[in-house]
């Protein structure tokens, strides 16, 4: 079990570097390559010559790629310092770069936003893992029944209406016009009634989509793992029903659901973009749009390489789970 924990660090780091590389390439080679300037990117069309070689002395794009993402890594770790047209700004460690059109450092802004993406894909992900995967093993269980086609008619309106629809909606009923909950975030150390509150409605809009897919996956899943043979040899065997249900058929149909809750849960914490700019939350979904918006390249790079992260250690977690839930990962 060690040493498969060990292959699996290792192999997140070269996937970290790799992914890292591959972004900074697509912000810095490509432009170049298409016969772009980043910096004319970066500071706009208006911006005269003086600007514009400012901007490329200070972001040092004159430098080889190579030699550019260089001092991007050493300056996540050791911090950096951007010199150019007289003037030097340092950016501290951990530096994901500097926004000249904000002026200051990426990392801050974007530590500032971590908090609130996070709290909005776990709260969302625990009530679409509670509901979803029991929805699934009771439609399931009592396949062909009344809830079974209720439960999938609602699964299949969950995974049709997207998440504009379903979040104005719940806005307009629950909010607006019932007034029962409060759309404004605040954070936890501060009012944590409060936080709840401003995230209640986005936890069940983002939960509503995820757990009609998870039911329905769950649903299929579980169909086919009743229909195995050792699951017949354990009633045969006389074990009772919860103990065939919970010990042997949840194990193996957690394997496919843990697969793409790694997947699934990285890309929420890389940013909902869709759920917050609906419900008006400053997390790394907002600040994506608006980066992109304002052409604020490391801004862009930042929230792209905390989304990339965020997927590679989910799986991460994934891999060293099916470890726990099957013991042939652990004997290979």
């Amino acid at each position: 079990m060690f040493a498969y924990i060990v292959r699996r660090l290792f192999a997140v780091i070269v996937m970290l570097l790799v992914v890292t590389l591959v972004t900074f390439g697509i912000f810095f080679a490509i432009p170049k390559l298409t016969g772009a300037d980043p910096a004319a990117l970066y500071v706009g069309k208006q911006a005269d010559p003086e600007t514009i070689e400012g901007i490329r002395q200070k972001l040092g794009l004159a430098d080889p790629i190579l030699v550019q993402f260089w001092h991007f890594v050493t300056g996540i770790f050791a911090g950096r310092d951007y010199t150019g047209g007289g003037t030097t700004v340092h950016c501290d460690v951990p530096c994901f770069g500097y926004s000249f059109r904000t002026e200051q450092d990426i990392w801050p802004v974007l530590q500032d936003r971590v908090p609130v993406t996070l709290s909005l894909a776990a709260g969302a992900c625990v009530l679409w893992l509670i509901g979803g995967v029991t929805t699934g093993v009771v439609s399931a269980l009592k396949r062909g029944s009344l809830w079974d086609r209720a439960a999938m008619t609602v699964a299949l309106a969950g995974v049709s209406l997207p998440i504009y629809f379903t979040g104005l909606v719940s806005l307009a009923v629950f909010s607006y016009g019932l007034g029962w909950v409060d759309g404004d975030y605040v954070d936890l150390a501060d009012d944590p009634a409060g936080w709840v509150s401003g995230l209640i409605l986005p936890w069940i809009t983002l939960a509503f989509l995820y757990a009609a897919m998870y039911a329905r996956l769950t649903r299929a899943t579980m169909l086919e793992i009743l229909g195995e043979d050792y699951i017949r040899t354990a009633r045969a065997k006389g074990l009772r029903e919860p103990v065939v249900i919970g010990k042997h058929a949840m194990r193996s149909t957690m394997t496919p659901i843990l697969t793409i809750l790694g997947m699934d849960l990285g890309a929420l914490v890389g940013g909902a973009i869709l759920t917050e700019t609906t419900f008006n939350l400053p997390g790394l979904g907002q600040a994506a749009v608006k980066a992109i918006s304002d052409r604020d390249l490391p801004l862009i790079l930042g929230v792209t390489l905390i989304a990339a992260t965020a997927v590679v250690v989910a799986n991460l977690v994934v891999d060293l789970l099916y470890a726990v839930i099957d013991p042939r990962v652990r004997l290979s």
